[in-house]
């Protein structure tokens, strides 16, 4: 590993509005910026009180055209959402904007639930169209090509890097046939985090985007002080969590001392699992945690990620995370 990065979701938390969230959004990709972090990347969900990155093309440039040298992107747009050339054109246009910075990873998934996915004019049936999808919009950032009867404009010749992103195999699978880097979101889904790896790594095929398998693992990060101030900080992102998988999202909840009190004793334990594949705690337990994550499954990349409820709490947090990743990270 000789990269860290930063997902961010621009969180908006209890007792702020999505205006706070974004003003956060650009203040912690400023910071990320002075402290190392490689890229700063942004999540496409709808529908969801506490998340104000829905229009996520938007937010990159908006925190594009508020750095300098930090890649930038989305991790990732919800492909089946959208037409393919629209996406190329609003990343082609970034692009243009900011040349060199600017980073497409694709999911499949709708990133909402069934009812807005309706509404955001996704047919739900069974036909899978998102490996096509993929080919045709990676074609958009080609070179010019004469007999191409639609082009994206801005978006052709700009040769947007383009990830795959998966919480299974599917995402490995496909990263691999297409010759793609590959992102796998362990920081909410870590069960298929190793075999994931494998098949990726073992079924690439070199193409003209990427020469070898590279592949960034996802790992929730919450740094502070000390470890206990780190649990009672991390909390936030537990109620939160535990609130969208009992069908009762909101914003980012303040923190709380005793998450049995708030958490069903039947749900706090698959929480605790789906977020397991993270770090908290003191600088030095942080540099452990992470340290023994990249020491296990060797990514060439990790990005880190974590929702706290104060805003200050958090710059802290991604600032001693960046210390313990770059003692970490190794150059290629």
């Amino acid at each position: 590993m000789d990269r860290f990065s930063l997902l961010d979701l621009s969180p908006i938390p209890e007792g702020g509005t999505a205006a706070d969230a974004l003003a956060n959004t650009l203040n912690l990709a400023r910071t990320a910026e002075a402290c190392g972090y490689h890229r700063y990347w942004l999540a496409e969900h709808h529908n969801m009180p506490g998340i104000a990155s829905a229009a996520t093309s938007l937010v990159i440039g908006h925190v594009a055209a508020g750095t300098k040298t930090i890649r930038v992107g989305a991790g990732g747009i919800m492909l089946p959402n959208h037409a393919p050339l629209v996406i190329a054109e609003q990343f082609g246009t970034l692009a243009t904007l900011h040349p060199d910075r600017i980073d497409l990873g694709l999911g499949r998934a709708p990133g909402t639930d069934g009812v807005t996915a309706q509404a955001l004019r996704r047919h739900l049936d069974a036909n899978d169209s998102f490996p096509q999808d993929v080919v045709e919009l990676l074609g958009y950032f080609d070179d010019a090509d004469d007999v191409a009867r639609i082009r994206a404009i801005p978006g052709q010749g700009t040769h947007v890097p383009v990830w795959i992103l998966g919480s299974s195999l599917y995402g490995a699978q496909m990263a691999a046939h297409f010759g793609l880097p590959y992102s796998f979101a362990s920081h909410f889904a870590p069960a298929m985090l190793e075999q994931a790896i494998a098949t990726y790594r073992e079924s690439f095929r070199p193409s003209k985007w990427l020469e070898r398998p590279y592949f960034m693992m996802a790992a929730g990060v919450c740094a502070a002080e000390t470890d206990e101030e780190a649990e009672y900080l991390r909390s936030s992102q537990l109620l939160a969590f535990a609130r969208l998988r009992t069908g009762r999202p909101g914003k980012l909840p303040r923190p709380v001392e005793d998450l049995g009190l708030e958490i069903p004793p039947s749900i706090l334990p698959q929480i605790q699992h789906a977020l397991s594949c993270s770090a908290t705690g003191s600088l030095q337990t942080v540099r452990e945690q992470l340290g023994k994550l990249a020491e296990t499954y060797q990514p060439d990349e990790m990005i880190v990620t974590g929702m706290i409820h104060d805003h200050d709490a958090r710059l802290k947090s991604f600032t001693l995370a960046s210390e313990a990743l770059k003692d970490i990270a190794q150059p290629a």
